[in-house]
């Protein structure tokens, strides 16, 4: 999967539907989850506290946040050139349908997948986009660990 022939922000509704591929994958050590927590203030001990976890957590070990794979999308979505390169603005407008499917294991890479699974427009060059984004654990099931629905407004 890439970026498609003539990617341009009158062109979007023609793009929905596309696949942009997979991301690079991101490894969620200790140290990514640790830094995450401490910006947060969410220093659940199934997260920080790596002897608990080991000793109490059912999954054996610490796991990364929910929020943390959640946040990973915005730089995936630049990385794979899922916004027109014409667009004068882009702003975040939100999530819709974050689901957590499974755990994260501390040290698993994560992978995403982006699709656009909609455009909206709103008048004055503006779009409101939905991207369609799973993520997935290497070396985990094939089972995606975050579906999520991001929106964004495209400016012309």
């Amino acid at each position: 999967m890439a970026v498609p022939e003539n990617h341009h922000v009158a062109n979007l509704l023609e793009h929905v539907g596309h696949d942009f591929g997979t991301s690079k994958p991101v490894v969620l050590d200790q140290a990514r989850i640790d830094h995450f927590a401490e910006c947060t203030g969410d220093r659940q001990w199934i997260h920080v506290d790596v002897d608990r976890a080991r000793k109490e957590s059912p999954f054996g070990d610490t796991i990364a946040h929910g929020l943390l794979t959640l946040s990973l999308i915005p730089a995936v979505q630049y990385e794979l050139g899922v916004y027109p390169p014409d667009a004068s603005n882009l702003l975040n407008y939100g999530f819709d349908k974050v689901r957590y499917l499974a755990p994260v294991p501390v040290g698993s890479a994560i992978v995403t997948r982006v699709e656009i699974a909609g455009v909206e427009p709103k008048g004055l060059g503006r779009f409101l986009v939905r991207t369609k984004n799973t993520a997935y654990a290497t070396g985990a099931t094939a089972k995606p660990v975050l579906v999520a629905e991001l929106l964004a407004m495209v400016t012309a």
